[in-house]
């Protein structure tokens, strides 16, 4: 990947935009409404291929203060939560920096076979049922940004946050915010965050549309999309300077779906905007959605809180080559 060409896109980008719409996970133009994790006994036909979920999140070397990473509504039970049966479950919420917090392949797959909780570990907690927590925030911190895994590739410093379902059956639902301040979510400056391998929750009703947004650099020829428990529920599109709406394969009950597309000259140093639709006809509840996306050589790629350079627009008269509905190179007409 050619991360140097992310870092000035990013920066550019920043240099633009408001700092607080990248701190958040979800991030507010991915329109999801909580990330998701389940506990060791819940079949996956909930929603989870795993039980683990990872964040990164980049703080820039030129931030020296410390930082805080809050976590809202970690325990298991109450408002937001999934309940399968009684509530008997636990979540462990765990905050790692230091060399292979990041750069581990293992923890960039989310792979629980591997090594995926790499690096120096700086706190854990477990959450099970509690009142306290319910639809409320912890905050895990202060951190002196130093104790991140420096990664240039990556804009800075990185640290990670790994959420384990534990025992128990039941769904926890919750969101981050990666704050300068102990009691509040105030932005770091510069700071963002990404992610390898996504699990979230979609909306109810059919009148949301949720997105994730990755950047397609340089050496990016071809991206294949992977995502598990859909429920055939509506459909999933992209967005580019050069894609008006070209639909990818949707998985059903418990299973997953993969599609390919080729990278058109166009959207080089772009973003793509993966939209998902859910069905009008009959919308799905407490649906769980699995996705991660990997370029030609089977590396997954990152997808970000923000869409770098901002969300991406169909250029009708790009000159480029545009990716018809099943992948294959079609020539774009001038307007």
């Amino acid at each position: 990947m050619e991360m140097k060409n992310f870092i000035v896109a990013f920066v550019a980008f920043f240099a633009l935009a408001s700092a607080v719409k990248a701190q958040p996970v979800p991030g507010i133009d991915e329109n999801i409404p909580y990330l998701m994790t389940f506990s060791s006994k819940t079949l996956t036909s909930w929603g989870d291929d795993n039980g683990v979920q990872i964040i990164f999140f980049t703080v820039p070397v030129e931030h020296t203060k410390p930082i805080y990473f809050r976590v809202f509504d970690p325990d298991n039970g109450g408002k937001n939560d999934e309940q399968n049966g009684a509530w008997n479950s636990k979540t462990r919420f765990s905050i790692y920096g230091g060399v292979g917090a990041c750069s581990n392949k293992d923890a960039q797959r989310c792979n629980r076979d591997g090594d995926y909780d790499s690096g120096t570990q700086l706190a854990q907690k477990v959450f099970g049922e509690d009142a306290q927590y319910d639809n409320n925030w912890y905050t895990f911190g202060p951190f002196n940004p130093s104790e991140g895994e420096n990664l240039p590739e990556f804009g800075g410093r990185i640290f990670k946050i790994v959420v384990e379902g534990l025992t128990g059956d039941d769904g926890n639902m919750y969101r981050f915010f990666m704050s300068s301040k102990a009691n509040d979510n105030a932005a770091v400056e510069g700071g963002f965050a990404f992610y390898f391998k996504y699990k979230f929750r979609l909306y109810d009703t059919a009148d949301q549309v949720s997105h994730i947004y990755p950047f397609i650099d340089k050496s990016v020829i071809s991206i294949k999309q992977s995502n598990f428990d859909w429920d055939s529920d509506g459909m999933i599109r992209v967005i580019s300077c050069t894609k008006n709406g070209i639909p990818v394969k949707v998985s059903g009950d418990d299973n997953w779906a993969e599609s390919t597309l080729k990278i058109d000259e166009g959207e080089r140093g772009t973003s793509w905007d993966i939209q998902m639709i859910k069905s009008k006809a009959k919308p799905l509840k407490n649906n769980n959605v699995v996705f991660y996306l990997e370029n030609q050589y089977g590396e997954l790629l990152p997808f970000y809180s923000v869409p770098i350079g901002g969300v991406p627009k169909y250029k009708y008269n790009i000159t480029a080559k545009q990716s018809d509905k099943k992948g294959n190179a079609a020539p774009v007409k001038k307007k």
